[in-house]
């Protein structure tokens, strides 16, 4: 009481003093403070902000004033807070909205537009329709603590459940397992994206003040191991019933139980690039024979790739050759030139040709006894980088052999530019170096089914 006497005894008799003359010099730095706070552009040489001063020095004289009345005992209201107006946004802001513009501003894959619809309709479940330019990180955090309420596993009503539903029934239902960290950041991005697309097109107006409130806001994650295949699981997946005595599962559709690995093994070629290859796909060069998998996108055949840098053109391995991959190419090609390497796959629900293919091929694995859950399809492309390592393959060269991206130009190029940067003799040798010592595959080889032609 007595440190709060003494200051309004030194600050009121100067303040009442600066009022007397109109001067808010004093003032300057809370009132260009205020200003920002409430987003308004005033000149400092106006007549506006001259009254904006003189405002504000009568009310900071009442305010020591009123502050020595309270302290001799007389009533004095506590003056209510004044909060800055929220500017208002337009209902083409909403998320909804916001999505709804994403989605047009671009060709996307299907399951990249299923994924990001489910994630804004969860989010808008939760909190509403907000426009995106309200959404804060205290939204965010609610987001992301109901996602982790989730149940991973939901049938019957939980199909059709809200989040909210969702987390009540967690809530009663303590013992059942809820969604991994990975699904929660996976919806998490979603969200972030279209809000971020919104910002960057014009649906959060430029004077209003907007950062990213999901940034930083994802789970920890154990990053998925993903090894190259043990030799001794090699052997025992090349020396099976497939590879040595024609077995042709249904599940496994066709050849594609036969090829897949074995490309898979030879080229670092993800599941979703082998798959809908054509017999067009394979290419040989009149200039130095050699024959190549041309990996590219092509949207109105369903086929895509993970980035730019995935389109790329990748010589058959000699092993492959032996094998007799091009005898099966020729042998599909009879069919037609566009004929699909593996016709019967089919897109699953997710867009890719190798979803239904990729569960067979798990059960296949395991009932050989290869019980390693880090050795899987996707271990191949690890196989691949790691046999080009040991083959003293540069890491440019083999990046660019398996679509990687980097730092270096040479990482990004496509399949005209590698064999431009590299020439496809250097590409074809660095492929061919890739070798897999103590896997002997002499006993597979390719014959011709019974059937006449692959059905279509």
């Amino acid at each position: 009481m007595q440190k709060r006497a003494e200051t309004v005894a030194w600050t009121l008799p100067p303040a009442r003093q600066a009022l007397a003359r109109g001067d808010h010099s004093s003032l300057r730095w809370d009132i260009d403070e205020l200003l920002k706070l409430f987003r308004i552009n005033l000149d400092p040489k106006s007549a506006s902000y001259r009254e904006l001063g003189s405002a504000m020095l009568r009310a900071y004289v009442k305010s020591i004033e009123v502050v020595a009345l309270r302290d001799k005992g007389e009533v004095v209201e506590t003056p209510e807070i004044v909060e800055p107006q929220q500017p208002s946004c337009s209902a083409s802001a909403t998320l909804s909205a916001a999505y709804e513009g994403w989605k047009k501003s671009a060709t996307r894959p299907a399951n990249t537009l299923r994924e990001f619809k489910y994630a804004a309709e969860r989010f808008t479940e939760l909190h509403g329709d907000l426009p995106v330019a309200q959404i804060k990180r205290p939204h965010v955090l609610r987001f992301r603590e109901a996602l982790q309420e989730m149940p991973r596993r939901r049938s019957g009503k939980l199909l059709t459940a809200t989040l909210p539903e969702l987390v009540e029934w967690s809530k009663e239902h303590t013992s059942v397992e809820n969604v991994s960290a990975e699904t929660v950041n996976k919806l998490l991005g979603g969200v972030q994206a279209v809000c971020l697309w919104a910002r960057n097109n014009g649906l959060i107006p430029d004077d209003v003040p907007w950062s990213d409130p999901f940034s930083r806001m994802r789970l920890p994650t154990r990053k998925p191991r993903r090894e190259p295949w043990a030799l001794e699981e090699l052997r025992t997946l090349f020396s099976s019933t497939i590879f040595t005595q024609g077995d042709r599962p249904v599940a496994g559709r066709g050849e594609a139980a036969f090829w897949l690995p074995l490309m898979a093994l030879f080229t670092g070629a993800r599941l979703n690039e082998l798959a809908p290859l054509t017999a067009a796909d394979v290419i040989t060069d009149a200039a130095t024979d050699i024959a190549s998998i041309n990996i590219k996108e092509d949207q109105q055949q369903g086929r895509r790739l993970k980035t730019t840098a995935s389109a790329r053109l990748v010589p058959i391995h000699p092993d492959l050759t032996q094998i007799g991959f091009l005898q099966f190419v020729d042998w599909i090609r009879s069919t037609g030139h566009e004929a699909r390497l593996f016709p019967l796959l089919a897109p699953g629900p997710k867009g890719g040709f190798g979803e239904a293919w990729s569960k067979w091929f798990g059960r296949y694995k395991r009932g050989l006894g290869i019980a390693n859950k880090a050795s899987v399809f996707h271990s191949f492309r690890h196989g691949f980088k790691d046999a080009a390592r040991t083959a003293r393959v540069s890491e440019e060269l083999h990046d660019a052999l398996t679509g990687h991206t980097g730092s270096s130009v040479g990482r990004t190029y496509g399949a005209k530019d590698m064999v431009r940067r590299f020439g496809l003799e250097t590409l074809a040798d660095a492929v061919s170096r890739t070798k897999y010592p103590g896997l002997d595959l002499s006993s597979v080889l390719w014959t011709v089914p019974a059937t006449e032609a692959p059905s279509a």
